[in-house]
Parts: C-alpha cells; structure tokens; sequence
C-alpha cells in the first residue's frame, strides 16, 4: 500500500513539476524581454530621469490644479497628509478637495483642525453614510468641483488624485503641470516608506515598486502601451476627465462607481477617450525623486486584503469590464496586469513541489521508491527557472539598491519569499471575492486603517502598528 501510494506521488510530482516549469519558465521569458526592453531605453539615455530645478518647482502652474482625496476614517493621518501639502506646496492656485461622510465626524474635524480655514482646502461631505465605494466618494467630489466651476466662473486645467496617507513633494504639482502640457494623463512614481518594524511585509512593497516604477512602467510607456493610473501622484488633464464623466453618465462621474480598482481603469480610459498618457519620473536638485511617499501594510492580513482588492480589480473586473484593448503592446501589458492568478497557482504548486520532493527524496533513502530519471525537456526548462531566478534577483538588487541603499537591495532576495506569501493568499481571497460577487454582493470600500504617515517624527511611531489600504 505504501508502494503505491509513494508511486504515484512520484507520478504526480513529475506531472507538477513539467507544469512549474513550463509556466515559470513562460514567465521567465516574458520579464526577460522587458529587462532587454530597459536595458536598450537605458543605452540609448530615454530612461534617465529628469531633472527639475527649485525654481521651475515653485513657479506658477499654468492653470488651476485640484486635488482629490476621497477620505473614510482617516482621523490618524489626514491632518499629517493635510498639513504637509500646504507647507510644501508653495503654489496658490490649487484646491485641495477631501471627500468625506456625514457619519465620520472624526476625519471631518481632523481635516478643519488641519486646514486651518486656508482657502485651498474644500472640504465635501455627503448626504449618504459611509463607506461606500472609494469612487463613489471621488464622483462626489467630482461633482462638488463641477459646482465651484459654475459658481466663480472658472475651470481648473487639472486633476491630481492623492490617498489619505501620502506625504507629497514639493515638486509635484509643477512636474505634473508641465507634463500635461503634451499629455492628457501623466503618472509619477510611488516610493513606499520603510518601516523598521516590518523588514519582511512593509518592505516587500518598496521591492516591488521600486523595480515596477523604475523599469516597467518606464518600459511601458516607451512602447506606448495604455497607461494605468496608481490613484495617488497622477494627474489628469480638466478636459480628459469631463470626457470621461461623459462616457460615464449614468455613474454621476468619472469614476466606477462598481470597480475595486477605479485608477487603474480611469488611467486606461485615457487611450481609449484618443489622449496621450505618460510615465514621468524626475528628480529634484537634491538628486530625491519626486514621488508620492506612504506607509504600505506592515502586517499580513493587511497585506493580504490590499492585494486581493488589487487583484481583483485588475485581474478579474478589467477583464470583464475592459477587455483586451487593440494594440499588441496593449494586449501584452494587459496579459502581464492579470497575471496574478495564474502566477499564484503556479507559485503554490512550486511549494508543494518542494513538499513532495523532500517526501520522495526520504522515501528513495529508504529503498521505498527509485529516483525518476529526468527528461531533457524538462532538464531544459529548469536549467532556464534556474538562471532566470538568478537573472531575476539581480535586477530586483539592483533596483531596490538604487532607491534604498546596500542593506535593502540584499534583503530584497529572500523578501522574494515574503511576496511570494503575500501573492498566493491574495489570490484565493480575491478569487473567493470574485466569486461572491458574480452570485450579486454589493462592491464594497475595504480599506485598512492608517495610524503612520511619513511626514510624523519617527520617535513619535515608536510601538504603533503601520499601514496603508
């Protein structure tokens, strides 16, 4: 009985690992051809940042810039976020509209305390209580915005959307400002924040974004490729957007009211609507990135659940929503966006594997069962997972070290594991979501609660829990 059994485990693991590696060598060759894709871009000089001066970053925008936070229990932060834009941003001809709900008295006071009665800040309350979808919280201001429009008799030139958490810079708006001046959407980079007190799941985040906002979307936007938009450090042209609010009538705005994911879907509309979209990233005279800086999640379960909304979104309603786009470079970036799921799979199988090799391996000590001989195709397409991981861990090096130094680019190789976790968990729970939902579950805003922002003295964060939704 036991011979058998351990047979055709020996089966199965053949089986399971011709799988693994088919698909993560499929993989492999995919983000190889990305990698030669930044390498020419580096070679040829059209993937070095740009450069802003103090002066270009304090002039006056061409036109009126309004800023959307849409803000559900966020009393901990949006003061910080609050008070940080105004100092920093030297400009006057901004609005900064916070969405917020009658039932969260809280953020509300947070935000007038903040605010100090400066002009710049509008603050939007809605009838309805919260939470309901972050969309519909940005429709509403939206519509607020529409309002101010037609009572003073101007029109603002963009739209920059922004979180609750993040701490901005202060180039922000004249990097944004002089983008859309030849586009109709630009994105800048996000730089997660390190947290001392979460070296493994905060961390992984600053791995992730610092090779995707440093080599992908850079990739991405060279080819032309439909841009999606992260929801916070992108901006919008005024015109863009009404066009869009348009084409959503029955939403009562831009935003989708319905997707987990309505930046990334709002970023893609843009190409659709016949704009032109861009990545721009771009450094101050300091050599500092102008980026959104925020805490990501410190702890798994808040890891977990922002993912799964990511992947959702982007994975299963993008597709239903959204389709598949026209262009070869559109279709590619939207294959490689809705991944995830099958990356998950792929990935826990390879951990089972791991299991039932080291089961077989104690089982051929033994006498049970003869090792299996190795076919040259799939001798082949390990050799290749090999080389790929180790090409593979270079590149994540290389990039987190750029951004965050020596010690964070080592960790970043084993941190490999972390997100690997991260990714597998999210995508059942995000599967399991999707599911509930196609049986009639409202959509609803799941958020995690903020209690760091960067912009907070470190001594002051001493012993408290940090996260980001």
């Amino acid at each position: 009985m036991l011979i058998d059994t351990l047979a055709y485990f020996q089966t199965f693991e053949q089986e399971l690992l011709l799988f693994v590696a088919f698909w993560l060598a499929i993989g492999a060759l995919d983000e190889f051809v990305v990698d030669i894709c930044w390498i020419g871009l580096r070679a040829t000089g059209r993937a070095r940042d740009g450069k802003i001066s103090r002066t270009e970053a304090t002039a006056p925008l061409s036109g009126r810039a309004a800023i959307f936070i849409a803000a559900w229990s966020e009393a901990e932060v949006i003061g910080y976020t609050i008070r940080h834009a105004l100092a920093n941003w030297r400009h006057r001809d901004f609005t900064l509209y916070l969405g917020c709900y009658c039932n969260d008295p809280a953020t509300i006071a947070a935000a007038v305390e903040a605010a100090q009665g400066d002009p710049r800040i509008r603050i939007v309350v809605g009838a309805e209580e919260g939470p309901t979808t972050k969309a519909g919280c940005l429709n509403r201001i939206y519509a607020a915005l529409c309002a101010d429009e037609q009572r003073y008799g101007w029109r603002y030139r963009s739209i920059v959307l922004h979180d609750a958490e993040d701490m901005v810079h202060p180039a922000e708006l004249a990097v944004i400002d002089r983008a859309l001046c030849g586009m109709d959407f630009v994105q800048l980079p996000v730089r997660p924040e390190l947290q001392p007190a979460s070296p493994w799941i905060a961390a992984h985040y600053a791995d992730e974004f610092a090779e995707a906002h440093g080599k992908t979307m850079v990739v991405r936007d060279a080819l032309g490729a439909a841009m999606p938009a992260a929801g916070v450090g992108c901006g919008f042209s005024r015109d863009m957007i009404a066009r869009i609010a348009r084409r959503r009538g029955e939403e009562f705005g831009p935003f989708a009211a319905e997707c987990l994911t309505e930046d990334y879907e709002l970023g893609l509309l843009v190409r659709r609507e016949g704009g032109k979209s861009g990545f721009v990233r771009v450094r101050d005279e300091a050599g500092e990135l102008v980026a959104t800086r925020a805490y990501f999640p410190a702890r798994l379960a808040d890891a977990v659940r922002q993912k799964s909304r990511w992947i959702h979104g982007i994975s299963f309603q993008s597709w239903d929503r959204l389709g598949w786009g026209k262009g070869l470079a559109d279709q590619w970036m939207a294959l490689r966006d809705r991944r995830s799921p099958l990356t998950a799979l792929v990935l826990a199988c390879g951990y089972l594997l791991l299991i039932l090799q080291a089961v077989l391996q104690l089982a051929a000590r033994q006498g049970l069962v003869e090792q299996a001989a190795m076919s040259p195709w799939l001798g082949a397409l390990l050799s290749i997972c090999l080389v790929s991981f180790v090409w593979r861990s270079v590149f994540r090096f290389a990039f987190t070290l750029r951004e965050y130094g020596l010690i964070e680019g080592l960790g970043a190789i084993p941190r490999v594991i972390a997100a690997n976790a991260i990714a597998i968990l999210a995508a059942r729970r995000a599967l399991m979501s999707y599911l509930t939902a196609l049986g009639g579950a409202a959509v609803q805003w799941e958020k995690t609660r903020h209690v760091g922002h960067p912009a907070i003295p470190a001594s002051s964060l001493s012993g408290a829990r940090l996260a980001a939704s």
